[in-house]
């Protein structure tokens, strides 16, 4: 299993970065640790700056639905926004109220090396933009001071 990285380390803050080769080996191996290290502390989603990897890559299990995301681009978020409590386990033990939108349209590779599109909603969306997020360095009690005042205009 890996180590959850904890803020305040400064890896949380940095942008990842692309992964060239998404069916190297030791991808693979990162994904499934992730999968084991996520799902041992009970999280929706986890990203790979979160175990102290700065690679555009995260995955995100919801309704027994496991997805892998690697080279993520949001293409398109819902107008409608909705409060939400969020945690994190890069912050054990906090929990926010975060405004985010509902819906979300993903471009990704998935761990097969397959280019995928998704459009999804609710829960899953939400984990996703949350997960996005950490890949860019921003972190959710960021989301919380800025009142989630252009997250849209981040994207389109």
């Amino acid at each position: 299993m890996l180590e959850i990285i904890t803020y305040p380390n400064k890896v949380l803050e940095q942008p990842s970065i692309p992964i060239k080769d998404v069916t190297d080996l030791r991808i693979k191996n990162l994904i499934n640790e992730m999968v084991k290290t996520m799902r041992a502390h009970n999280g929706l989603g986890l990203a790979a700056p979160q175990v102290g990897h700065s690679l555009q890559l995260f995955i995100a299990e919801v309704d027994n639905q496991l997805l892998t995301f690697i080279n993520p681009e949001i293409q398109k978020l819902s107008g409608k926004e909705v409060k939400m409590e969020e945690g994190c386990l890069s912050f054990p033990g906090k929990y926010i109220d975060i405004t985010r939108p509902n819906k979300v349209k993903i471009k990704f590779t998935d761990s097969s090396g397959q280019k995928q599109i998704l459009k999804t909603s609710g829960l899953l969306a939400r984990v996703i933009q949350h997960e996005f997020d950490h890949l860019r360095g921003i972190l959710f009690t960021e989301r919380e001071k800025e009142k989630m005042i252009s997250i849209k205009q981040n994207f389109l």
